[in-house]
């Protein structure tokens, strides 16, 4: 029997990997999340029964989703005082994890990372406690997701913006400063996830996602906030800073695909973009989603609120001719789902 492990699974990357193994594996998935931010699988997942099994909830008719509510430091904890804890606890028996995708973290946008700097870098804590474990269990495939925000600022700068490439991030020179504690938490989860392959023979891949989105995004990310304003057709429009920053978004749905290549072609613990390679500012968002809506607004600039670095976009050219992988949602189709679920909701 397989079993996969996927931490910090009630949050908006995880429950979209949740669904889509669910739908697509016969296998069994054991889920993490405190629920700080995610939200429980009742209100993501569609199943008319559950059953508690101790401090699990076993979730669905087909009883595939074993769904353990706490901190994932906390179980790890029981990993090692046991290393049998679920065989002994649940009465699963197998021997390792197969995939493991470690998706807990403290998360948040742009206001989380600079005005709670502190609680985002309990991410340090959470990623050694997870590649200890990890270099003991020994599972089959690890999934380290880091972030576009372990790149350089330097290089993100109003007068020295470039397509980040991977080779930008050079654990062998000068790192460079990466994007407040957050990025710091990232660019060391990634080392580690080198040290785990080389060192202890750990399948381990590491991704670097850009602006990820999705219909089920909550509001406090700047695409679904976007949209529902659209959608109620603010005007004046507010945009944090001039607006003129840049992001690179991708759907869900396509870092998800290209997840699983990766996963099933890199195990040296090595990182790959996964993005667009398209520069899109926050004003050519509200630009796209206001055409949907019909309407043209006024532009109010917040300028003292926080933007972060001034454009971050990917160089996917790596992952282009490596996999020959490039997403197939475009940005304008991406947004419309966006909007049309925003419509739903007001």
């Amino acid at each position: 029997m397989k079993i996969h492990l996927i931490s910090g699974a009630c949050g908006f990357v995880g429950r979209n990997m949740v669904r889509r193994l669910h739908q697509t594996t016969g296998d069994v998935l054991f889920i993490v999340d405190d629920l700080s931010i995610g939200t429980h699988p009742s209100t993501w997942m569609e199943y008319t029964q559950s059953k508690k099994i101790k401090d699990v909830e076993v979730i669905g008719e087909d009883e595939r989703i074993y769904f353990w509510k706490g901190d994932f430091r906390d179980l790890l904890f029981k990993f090692r005082m046991n290393p049998r804890h679920i065989q002994d606890t649940y009465g699963l028996e197998f021997d390792r994890f197969s995939d493991v995708f470690h998706f807990a973290a403290i998360v948040g946008g742009r206001l989380k990372i600079e005005g709670d700097p502190m609680a985002v870098a309990l991410d340090l804590s959470i990623d050694a406690e997870f590649f200890y474990w990890a270099c003991q269990h020994k599972p089959e495939r690890v999934l380290y997701p880091s972030s576009s925000a372990a790149y350089p600022i330097s290089l993100q700068s109003t007068t020295g913006a470039i397509a980040l490439s991977e080779s930008d991030i050079d654990f062998t020179k000068n790192l460079g400063v990466p994007d407040m504690t957050y990025g710091w938490s990232k660019l060391t989860g990634e080392f580690l996830a080198q040290i785990a392959a080389r060192h202890y023979g750990i399948p381990v891949v590491c991704i670097r996602p850009f602006s990820g989105y999705g219909e089920d995004q909550n509001l406090s990310y700047p695409v679904p906030a976007i949209a529902a304003r659209a959608a109620r057709k603010e005007n004046p429009f507010e945009v944090w800073g001039s607006g003129k920053q840049g992001r690179d978004f991708v759907h869900i749905d396509d870092v998800l695909d290209l997840i699983f290549i990766l996963m099933a072609n890199v195990s040296d613990g090595s990182a790959y973009n996964i993005g667009s390679g398209k520069l899109t500012s926050f004003l050519d968002l509200i630009s796209i989603f206001a055409e949907f809506a019909g309407y043209s607004p006024e532009i109010k600039a917040l300028l003292d609120k926080p933007v972060g670095v001034h454009s971050r976009y990917s160089d996917m050219s790596l992952v282009q001719g490596k996999f020959g992988w490039m997403p197939k949602i475009s940005v304008e189709e991406g947004m419309k789902r966006v909007y049309d679920a925003a419509l739903m909701q007001i």
